[in-house]
């Protein structure tokens, strides 16, 4: 579950890295680790801080698949959309995935239950097409497998 963004605790986050621009990434993977998403507050706090532009910290924030806007879902799946995965059939996957959790790549369910987000590599090749469900990752995932996976019967 997100924690509650709190400014002091942010401030302690930017000044462990010296609130040094160059390492803006690390500052943000930071963020996600304790908030799980870089909020428009944080985003803020983080461009006033390092004394730079918040068009350069969204740049950065939208640029990465790592670095979300909004709280994720209870479970976060990432279907990987890489070449080698689509010629294994993840685009179908990626639908059927859709269809049963009832939202598209990028949306959280309206319960807060299942986020689904595109990655581009998974490191899994070999097993395509590859998910990741909270930070592991599956291989040779089908529909039916994906379902499983979940615990969901489809739609």
């Amino acid at each position: 579950m997100p924690k509650t963004y709190d400014r002091a605790i942010a401030t302690e986050i930017i000044g462990s890295f010296g609130a040094k621009p160059e390492l803006l990434v690390q500052i943000l993977h930071a963020f996600v680790d304790r908030y799980s998403y870089i909020s428009e507050a944080a985003m803020r706090q983080i461009a006033d801080e390092l004394n730079i532009s918040r068009a350069d910290v969204y740049g950065v924030v939208s640029f990465y698949h790592d670095f979300r806007t909004r709280p994720p879902g209870r479970r976060v799946v990432k279907i990987c959309q890489a070449e080698a995965c689509q010629s294994m059939g993840s685009r179908a996957l990626t639908a059927h995935a859709e269809q049963s959790v009832g939202v598209t790549l990028n949306s959280t369910t309206a319960d807060g239950e299942v986020t689904l987000e595109p990655v581009y590599c998974l490191g899994n090749c070999a097993c395509s097409p590859a998910i990741m469900i909270d930070n592991r990752v599956y291989g040779r995932v089908d529909s039916e497998k994906f379902d499983r996976l979940l615990g969901h019967r489809g739609h």
